[in-house]
Formats: C-alpha cells, sequence, structure tokens
C-alpha cells in the first residue's frame, strides 16, 4: 500500500535509528526502500544487514548522486499507491504511517500532512493546491521537505526530483502540492528532524554556513517558483512575489548582520531587485512590519553592495 523511501550517505551513526522507526510502524501494509547513494562508511552495509531481516525492505546501492539522483532511484522501485519518505538522520513516531494514512483517505485527499516536533499545530485543514501552496510559503506549519508528507503515487509519476543541485525540495515541492485537488493537513507531530552540523540545511539553523553557492541556487529556485507559480494561479501571483522578496529581505539582512563578506555579489544582486521593487513589497499586504524595516534599515539607507569589493 505505502513505499516508504529513504537515501543514505555516510550515516552509520544515525541511520539505525532511522530504519527502526519505519520497521516499528504500527501500521505493517508497506515497502521500505533504501538507496545508498554511494556511501563509504557502513551505511550500506547496515541496511543491507536490516534487509536480510525483514523482507520488506529492499536497499538499493547505486555510485554517488545528488539527493534528486537518489530519490529518483528509489521512486523508479517504489510500487506502492502512496510514497512516504524518512531521512536517514530522522526519526518518525510509530503511528507515522498509520496516522497520514488515515488522514489522506478519510479526506479523499492527494496529499497529506503531519507536524514534526518543532511543528506542533493541534489544527485540521482540508486544502485546494492554491491554499495549500500559500500555507507552504509561509513555512509556519509545515516546510518544503518532503517528510511528513504522504502522496498519492500518480501525484509523483508527472515529476522527476532534479538530478543537479543540493537542494531538490524547493525545486520540486510547489510542483508537486501544485498538482493536487485536495491537501489534507492535521498538525500533530509525528515525525522528528534532527538538527545537526551536517545536515544538508545546517545552514537554515545556523546562517553562516550560508555559501554564495547556495544562496545562488535558492535565488535561482525561487525565481523560477515565482514565475511558474504565477503563471498557474494568476490570481495569487502577487503573492508568490511578495515571497521571493521576503526571502530576498531576510537573506539581505542575515548577510549585514553577520558580515557575510563571500556572498556580497549575492547581496548586491538581491539590493538591486529590492531597490526596483519597494514600493510594490512595502505596500504588499502580507508584507510583515520587521521586513519593512528591514528594507529601511538595508536596502533604502544602504549604499549597493558593489561585488568587486
Amino acid at each position: 500500500m505505502i513505499s516508504v523511501l529513504m537515501l543514505t550517505y555516510n550515516r552509520e551513526s544515525l541511520v539505525p535509528r532511522a530504519i527502526e522507526s519505519i520497521l516499528n510502524q504500527t501500521y505493517h501494509d508497506f515497502e521500505f526502500i533504501i538507496v545508498d547513494n554511494g556511501s563509504t562508511d557502513r551505511s550500506g552495509w547496515i541496511a543491507d544487514t536490516y534487509a536480510a531481516r525483514d523482507a520488506r525492505i529492499r536497499v538499493i546501492h547505486r555510485e554517488r548522486g545528488n539527493i534528486g539522483a537518489g530519490r529518483n532511484t528509489a521512486l523508479d522501485a517504489a510500487g506502492g499507491e502512496y510514497i512516504a519518505f524518512i531521512d536517514d538522520d530522522d526519526w518518525a513516531e510509530p503511528d507515522f504511517l498509520a496516522f497520514l494514512l488515515e488522514l489522506l483517505t478519510e479526506q479523499n485527499a492527494d496529499v497529506a500532512i503531519c507536524g514534526a516536533a518543532d511543528k506542533v499545530f493541534d489544527e485540521r485543514r482540508v486544502m485546494n493546491a492554491e491554499e495549500a501552496l500559500i500555507e507552504l510559503m509561509w513555512r509556519k506549519k509545515y516546510t518544503m521537505a518532503f517528510p511528513t508528507k504522504l502522496f498519492r503515487r500518480q501525484l509523483m509519476e508527472r515529476l522527476r526530483f532534479p538530478e543537479e543541485g543540493a537542494y531538490d525540495d524547493i525545486a520540486m515541492m510547489y510542483r508537486l502540492l501544485a498538482e493536487a485537488e485536495r491537501v489534507a493537513y492535521h498538525g500533530l507531530p509525528k515525525y522528528t528532524f534532527y538538527r545537526h552540523e551536517g545536515n544538508n540545511s545546517a545552514w537554515t539553523t545556523d546562517h553562516r554556513r550560508l555559501t554564495p553557492e547556495t544562496l545562488e541556487e535558492y535565488l535561482e529556485a525561487y525565481h523560477t517558483r515565482t514565475a511558474w507559480l504565477g503563471g498557474k494561479f494568476p490570481g495569487s501571483a502577487a503573492a508568490f512575489q511578495y515571497f521571493q522578496w521576503s526571502f530576498m529581505i531576510s537573506m539581505v539582512e542575515k548577510i549585514h548582520r553577520l558580515e557575510l563578506r563571500d556572498c556580497e555579489g549575492q547581496l548586491a544582486a538581491m539590493t538591486r531587485e529590492l531597490t526596483a521593487n519597494r514600493a510594490a513589497f512595502l505596500n504588499a499586504p502580507e508584507t510583515l512590519p520587521f521586513e519593512k524595516e528591514w528594507m529601511e534599515k538595508y536596502v533604502t539607507e544602504q549604499p549597493a553592495a558593489d561585488p568587486a569589493n
């Protein structure tokens, strides 16, 4: 019924916990596809050891690739009617799958979303694609991350994860939600994201780790997202544009406050765009008070950054 997909790479100290959290699910009708993405430690061997003990596990060993390529490998092998994800450094509560499947089937939804340990809301909502996307952009109740969500297989079949870049979620999640007719959300915590220095997204909790390469990939993905969503949902085009500018002013503030000298080229480009759209951003109904303050402090009152310096 459910295919649980996990990619692992050099997480021998953490991957047993992730695997066991799936094997200990109260819902049993699942297959667990683990893709060893070219590990050089014992992660692949550990997965094989568990597979030898539980027939629901299938391990695929492949050469090192990015996250998207590994997830495509898992998706190609999946046979379930529904698709769920777990990351190899996280863990799921015992009723994670049962909770999501019940939520999805009760609401006849295409996507079900639960809460996580750091995003707990005892709130239920059933949304159309446009409403679910706006909620996604606020990043308060759920995020771009693939864990915490259960998808009907048909949604996944029409899309492929990008096989370049480091952040497949920002390029893929909005396109999946845009295909859904109904998205069911209940924010009780059924999943834990383990935050540590080795996370692919560690920079989001320690902004001193932000690199120009990461910021460039995000900015390109956000520009693409804004144009794509604005074309598909023209009634919300202005809101999607706001969320792009909101990300940019947030990054401008962090670069200034943390003195991230390596990102000054991106700072100059963001400052130019925000300056050109200052009135539209300040007058957008979504713009928050602190964002207006940051605009005045870091854009209006600051000279344009010179990437040559």
